[in-house]
């Protein structure tokens, strides 16, 4: 089994404003989910091996809801921890922490870390931002390993974390890739029903 890189790159395909929850907002959310139907859907860049990509229509999704676009408070970890990321695979990738956003949705406080990518192997990646989390939805509604996102920089005490843009592992679409664990710590108690949805492959 190959160690490959893991990430569904999404941000270097298009970038959705983080200011705009209106119309504009929509219309983004709606040109990033296309752009990843247009991935799977491309030879070149799918992750899928061959039968799986013939039997490919699209991907699933939770309908666009800013209420899942959050700004959160946001404390950095001023002693960054570095640790190896258990992953599907005997693969463990560098990381560190970061700090954590601390947010209300659902009527509930929710708190999520974020790691930093600090794994060489990963120059493409090398100090991205990354939430991997599970959510009451895991194993049902969404992939049971978990979703991933990758936010901005915080600014001034906020970071803006926008559910509406969790995309899958891509171990999900083929299992010869290597995806994250997400921590324990970021097992949130409550239902993220944005961004997207859990896909079976054909079993090819």
């Amino acid at each position: 089994m190959k160690n490959l890189i893991l990430f569904f790159a999404f941000v270097t395909i298009t970038s959705c404003a983080q200011t705009d929850t209106g119309k504009n907002y929509i219309d983004q959310i709606k040109e990033y989910r296309y752009n990843m139907n247009k991935t799977l859907s491309d030879k070149k860049t799918t992750p899928f091996n061959d039968g799986d990509f013939k039997a490919f229509r699209k991907l699933d999704f939770f309908p666009i809801d800013t209420t899942y676009r959050v700004k959160a408070s946001f404390k950095k970890d001023e002693s960054p921890r570095l640790f190896e990321m258990p992953t599907t695979t005997d693969r463990k990738p560098l990381y560190s922490t970061f700090g954590t956003a601390v947010f209300t949705l659902n009527g509930k406080e929710v708190t999520l870390h974020i790691y930093q990518c600090k794994d060489k192997n990963s120059p493409a990646f090398y100090d991205v931002l990354f939430i991997p989390f599970t959510d009451s939805t895991s194993g049902n509604e969404s992939y049971g390993g978990g979703r991933y996102i990758e936010p901005d920089y915080p600014e001034e005490g906020k970071i803006v974390i926008d559910f509406n843009k969790s995309y899958n592992p891509y171990c999900v679409y083929n299992t010869k890739y290597s995806c994250p664990i997400p921590p324990k710590e970021n097992r949130l108690p409550i239902a993220i029903k944005a961004g997207i949805k859990n896909y079976e492959t054909s079993g090819y």
